[in-house]
């Protein structure tokens, strides 16, 4: 009797203890959105994942595959740790896991109306675990996989369901906690979105990973596969098994350690082997407070009210144009891509269009140097390389004349890319460089020797950057010289070879024994020669991008080489810090946000970045054969990535108006950009234009469907119908908030179709 008394009292003080602290013992717990409704087990684990929209209810969560909520990450064991028991506050809203290594952390999750709020607010001890990662989230989607953004999406009229991720702050990024040096592989992956249009064949499986097509060096070469089940990678935040499930998954890195990385982007080609990279600690970053929006809803209304709202909510970058998103189908909009080298008539060119930016993209790269402090044309905006009969104008004089019409005028730089002869490179390098190895002098030397002993010739080997290993750009740096060398001994003592001293124009100086030598980050060549500058300095060089603008009148940049901001070994948080410096600096001096494209799209640019126009003509959109891509599979390819990852298709820099161009051609390029979401960059020369008899009439079209389109006075099924090649199209101006579109029969309009503004556009 005293023993089942003594029992009796011990479980009323367990549940009393529970009631306390408000504890619950159950099995598991369900937390729901307006769309989407969850369910975490006692072990820590997402059971279930469900469309609530519908009735009954669609399970999204695979049976035999459930999610772990967050894992735990040891990158010296290369090991990942899953929780095995869960505890949940409901008063604090929190959910406390366990793990086998030791480790408890203590996660927030709070049920938004569109999403649901993951935020790490603690984890002791750590036992060694230096990255966090939330997920790996599975999900029996086998369609459209955002490698991006991560995002699984069944786009069909029967299912009509997404379920996606979003950082939600700098240091949590898309992908898995192993992703060497925070930037996924570019590499292609098998997965047909469809396996009944666009079945595998026998010798491929669902999940294979292959190397890109060419060299490894010339970009346009990658693209090999116009199969619709090669599908190129720009990431890892969503991947698929091998039955073509696909799974989502963030992370967070502690970066206040010091770290190594063996690092490429392209790792399956000898032009781009990986390099040994001492990555920089950054103090005070870290993957406590990492936090992120888990979500789901219907796929066909995700963007604009489940991702948007949680860009607003969250306080994310939401860059706008024309004071709308720029990830708003409706905010897109192609720019003008100058040739030739005369500006009279472009900007009214321009205007016409109702385009809103003009890239001079033939005055050259744009070189970040900070020497001359954002004055590209001279303190007194002396130099004058914009051409025009009534006289030649500085950039600042030409973006003046322009902002009467609304327009803005851009360049193309090189990112973070420091080229010789520039402040922070040479002829007086900064000591704020990146560096891939450093080592000690081992013997002094004088301004003459070529004999450079080091302490250790580990990796010294390695020719420079990871890319391209451009022998040109294989050099240390001491002190302030820059010093060329090829090659070290395999014997002590160590000797550098093919040594170059005071390499681009540097001073031959003398270094003292026990000096530091600094074996440099680089780029690549042809014309991308420079230096990769460390976060610090990089900090700067994104300062003075806003600075360039806000001086020059610029608003637009096509950064060429931004893949370039993952040489440091930060990744896509190095991105991050760039563009949100960048964009600071921007608000700071009150100019409008800076739109930009570049060359690659990452979850680190994800947000800031507006376009994608990469490439161009027959590689991107042949508007001859009516194809993605004639010459390579770039335009599908690139398509693929875009559409999938809620991002603007873009069709490059395409499309030049030449005395052979005709009306039709640019009806069928704007129903396929309408109807896809793509943006493009409308090459101009005012020579060719002006030799282009139907000029008038082709301007009126592209102005027709552009006033159109920034209206959103094109339902969905309207789009879904304007995507297919094979048929034309015209529209119709009725009024400025009323258009007709017809499709074209062999030349007959048919099938007319009255399009309206929609309400707030």
């Amino acid at each position: 009797m005293k023993l089942i008394k003594l029992k009796k009292i011990r479980s009323l003080k367990l549940l009393l203890l529970l009631l306390v602290f408000n504890f619950s013992a159950q099995a598991q717990w369900s937390f729901s959105t307006n769309y989407f409704k969850i369910q975490v087990n006692n072990k820590g684990f997402i059971t279930s994942m469900k469309n609530i929209t519908v009735s009954p209810n669609r399970e999204f969560s695979p049976a035999d595959k459930p999610s772990p909520l967050m894992s735990l990450y040891d990158s010296r064991k290369k090991v990942y740790y899953k929780p095995y028991k869960a505890s949940y506050n409901k008063t604090t809203k929190s959910i406390t896991l366990n793990y086998t290594n030791g480790s408890v952390a203590k996660i927030s999750l709070v049920s938004q109306k569109k999403y649901f709020k993951l935020t790490l607010q603690s984890l002791s001890p750590r036992k060694g675990i230096d990255g966090i990662q939330w997920g790996t989230y599975h999900t029996n989607i086998t369609n459209l996989f955002g490698e991006i953004i991560g995002v699984a999406r069944d786009t069909s009229e029967v299912n009509n369901y997404a379920i996606g991720m979003l950082a939600l702050n700098d240091n949590t990024l898309g992908g898995t906690s192993e992703t060497i040096a925070d930037a996924a592989p570019f590499q292609y992956l098998i997965h047909t979105p469809d396996a009944k249009r666009f079945p595998l064949p026998a010798h491929l499986q669902e999940g294979q990973v292959f190397s890109l097509g060419g060299n490894g060096i010339s970009d346009v070469a990658f693209y090999a596969h116009k199969e619709p089940y090669y599908r190129i990678l720009y990431g890892n935040s969503a991947v698929v098994d091998n039955k073509g499930r696909i799974s989502i998954h963030y992370n967070s890195r502690n970066r206040s350690v010091k770290r190594e990385v063996f690092y490429s982007l392209i790792p399956h080609m000898s032009a781009n082997i990986p390099n040994h990279i001492e990555v920089e600690p950054l103090p005070g970053v870290d993957y406590i407070g990492s936090s992120v929006a888990l979500w789901g809803s219907p796929d066909s209304t995700a963007l604009m009210d489940v991702v948007h709202q949680i860009v607003l909510s969250e306080k994310l970058p939401h860059p706008t144009v024309n004071g709308k998103w720029v990830k708003d189908p409706a905010a897109f909009v192609p720019d003008a891509l100058t040739y030739g080298g005369l500006y009279d008539s472009i900007i009214p060119y321009t205007a016409r269009l109702g385009f809103k930016t003009i890239s001079l993209y033939d005055q050259g790269f744009l070189r970040p140097d900070r020497g001359n402090q954002g004055y590209i044309d001279g303190k007194n905006f002396e130099k004058k390389p914009l051409k025009l009969t009534a006289g030649n104008k500085s950039q600042k004089e030409f973006a003046e004349m322009a902002a009467k019409y609304g327009i803005t005028i851009g360049r193309t730089p090189i990112s973070n890319a420091l080229a010789p002869g520039t402040k922070d490179a040479s002829p007086i390098p900064s000591d704020s460089l990146c560096y891939q190895q450093k080592r000690l002098l081992a013997n002094g030397i004088s301004p003459a020797d070529t004999i450079i002993i080091v302490d250790d010739p580990t990796h010294l080997e390695e020719i420079g950057s990871w890319e391209g290993h451009v022998k040109s750009l294989n050099m240390i740096k001491i002190g302030k010289e820059l010093i060329h060398y090829l090659g070290v001994s395999d014997k002590k003592p160590y000797r550098l070879l093919k040594v170059k001293r005071g390499y681009w124009n540097t001073t031959a100086t003398s270094h003292k024994a026990q000096d530091t030598v600094y074996k440099l980050q680089v780029t690549i060549d042809y014309g991308y020669d420079g230096l990769i500058p460390n976060m610090g300095l990089q900090d700067k060089i994104a300062e003075y991008y806003a600075d360039a603008c806000q001086i020059n009148g610029l608003g637009y940049y096509d950064f060429d080489g931004q893949e370039f901001l993952f040489n440091n070994g930060h990744g896509y948080y190095s991105t991050k810090r760039f563009f949100r410096k960048m964009f600071e600096r921007a608000a700071k001096h009150g100019i409008p946000d800076i739109r930009f494209t570049g060359s690659t799209l990452s979850e680190g640019s994800w947000h800031y970045q507006s376009i994608w126009n990469v490439g161009g003509g027959k590689n991107l959109y042949d508007v001859d054969t009516r194809e993605w891509g004639s010459s390579t599979s770039q335009g599908k390819d690139l398509r693929d990535v875009t559409y999938a990852n809620f991002f603007p298709v873009g069709m490059g820099g395409n499309f030049p108006i030449t005395a052979s161009s005709t009306v039709e051609q640019y009806e069928h390029i704007q129903a396929i950009s309408v109807g896809v979401g793509t943006t493009y960059s409308l090459k101009l020369s005012q020579k060719d234009v002006e030799s282009c008899p139907q000029k008038d009439a082709i301007f009126k079209v592209i102005r027709t469907w552009e006033d159109a389109r920034a209206a959103n006075a094109f339902p969905r099924l309207v789009k879904k119908q304007l995507t297919d090649p094979m048929k034309s199209w015209t529209l119709e101006t009725i009024d400025s908030n009323t258009w007709k579109l017809y499709e074209k029969i062999q030349g007959v309009k048919s099938n007319p179709v009255v399009l309206k503004r929609a309400q707030g556009y």
